[in-house]
């Protein structure tokens, strides 16, 4: 994935976060909803002006447009978990098995 997708993908995650459409972002930063659409899919980029307007609606720093390593594979996220295990007390890991389950039933 190149750049441009990577920074399309995050500007979707937080715009869907936020619960807006993409003619709503569209709206508040003065950009046609094509332009968005366009954005998000990797076939082109932004303005820094445009830049600066779609952090402050997101409320984050500029970095954090850029920022897409905070998603990890499911198979790191496992070597992680198994890590954490190791480690953990026998009452942690029970706690840990409760939330779990309460999450995924």
């Amino acid at each position: 994935m190149n750049s441009l997708q990577l920074f399309g993908k995050r500007l979707k995650e937080l715009r869907k976060h936020r619960k807006l459409t993409q003619e709503q972002l569209a709206e508040l930063v003065d950009l046609d909803p094509k332009q968005i659409c366009r954005i998000e899919n990797g076939g082109c980029f932004t303005t820094f002006e445009t830049l600066e307007k779609i952090a402050k609606i997101f409320n984050v720093p500029i970095y954090e447009l850029f920022y897409s390593e905070h998603k990890k594979s499911k198979d790191a996220l496992i070597k992680e978990m198994n890590e954490i295990f190791k480690n953990a007390s026998n009452e942690n890991i029970e706690l840990i098995y409760k939330v779990v389950l309460a999450i995924v039933q």
